[in-house]
């Protein structure tokens, strides 16, 4: 390795003092060279998701850099990156979506034990607080819900908030490691601090594995401290008693999470999504084909059997190409017709499923040891 973290972050943090300090000259050459060094650790990188992030920080150092000979002129420091404000006079936490979804349950096609062990451990708990105290039960915490891509983790995350009426912080690795310079952990002090303003919430991370990968495993050392403040934020987000806080992460490959973040008081509760069951399938099929013109000879449920092994995502894109060729017919001046089950079967055919048969045994062997 020609190149060492512990450069990249002394010449970063030198880029940053002397940017807040004023000194833009100083400021610009600690900051290319911090990210040179960081361009050169991305190629080295032993994962795709851990060399993505690490571009993209070397980017936002790049971007600061450049800026350092306009702010010389004006000798006004640069509010956007290195601040908890962005130009426009707005504070970090407007970076931060929170929303009310209005999608349940009922929305969601299949996945009824998955449901059923999301209410078990989640929900009941937070709707009966007094009984849940009386059986010692603790409501809030921290789940994981892992699983294949394409199988409506996101969704699922979005239907628990909508059950509890929760407001539902969505959050990823990009926005907090990129979105100001040097400040990760502060972006994320803001982000559990505004969740924990709200009587009650869920925050919800996709791709958790980018931001907290096994540290065993190498990365930079922004990640070496970002671990340790998401770990501390969840050993006391939901201390404050009557105002409790889930947290939530997806990700497609629980492996390559942190050990330490799955322990009890955190990521304590892992929730399998696998993908859709035939009943799930069925109701997606209904959903995605039902708003569009069919042929009388489409069968559902033959379909349903074919298209198992299919995530819920395949599902969509297959229903969507099926209706190109009618679509497609119709502009090029035939008639109008509606889809066909051979539309349907030709796509399906010439379409192998997201998921390969080797992926499945990988999540069924983690599920089952852990």
């Amino acid at each position: 390795m020609t190149t060492s973290f512990s450069t990249f972050e002394r010449l970063k943090d030198k880029g940053i003092t002397a940017f807040k300090s004023g000194e833009f000259t100083s400021a610009k050459t600690y900051l290319i060279e911090a990210a040179e060094c960081m361009i050169e650790l991305a190629e080295q990188a032993k994962t795709p998701q851990l060399r993505k992030q690490q571009e993209q920080y070397a980017a936002e150092l790049i971007d600061l850099a450049k800026n350092c000979d306009q702010y010389k002129k004006s000798g006004k420091p640069s509010r956007q990156r290195v601040s908890n404000e962005d130009d426009s006079g707005k504070n970090a936490s407007d970076w931060i979506i929170k929303e009310k979804p209005t999608l349940g349950f009922d929305d969601i096609a299949g996945l009824e034990d998955v449901k059923n062990e999301i209410r078990i451990k989640m929900i009941h708990p937070l709707r009966h607080p007094e009984l849940a105290a009386k059986y010692g039960i603790h409501p809030g915490g921290g789940v994981l819900l892992y699983g294949p891509p394409g199988t409506g983790k996101t969704m699922m995350a979005k239907a628990i908030a909508h059950e509890l009426d929760a407001v539902f912080f969505v959050i990823s690795p990009a926005d907090i490691l990129s979105k100001w310079v040097g400040e990760a952990e502060q972006n994320l002090q803001k982000l559990f601090d505004a969740a924990r303003a709200e009587p009650m919430a869920i925050i919800f991370m996709d791709e958790l594995e980018a931001l907290v990968p096994n540290r065993e495993a190498g990365g930079a050392n922004v990640m070496q401290r970002v671990v340790p403040q998401i770990l501390q934020e969840l050993e006391g987000f939901d201390e404050k008693e009557g105002q409790p806080l889930l947290f939530m992460g997806a990700t497609n490959k629980p492996w390559m999470l942190d050990e330490a973040i799955r322990r009890p008081g955190r990521l304590d509760t892992m929730i399998y999504v696998p993908l859709p069951d035939a009943p799930a399938r069925f109701k997606m099929l209904e959903i995605y084909l039902g708003k569009r013109p069919l042929s009388d000879d489409v069968d559902l449920g033959v379909l349903c059997d074919k298209l198992n092994g299919y995530s819920g995502a395949d599902i969509a894109h297959l229903a969507e190409q099926a209706a190109r060729f009618a679509f497609l017919e119709s502009i090029a001046g035939k008639q109008q017709r509606p889809i066909s089950m051979k539309d349907l079967l030709q796509v399906i055919e010439t379409t192998p499923p997201s998921v390969k048969p080797t992926d499945l045994k990988r999540y069924d062997e983690f599920a089952a040891t852990n």
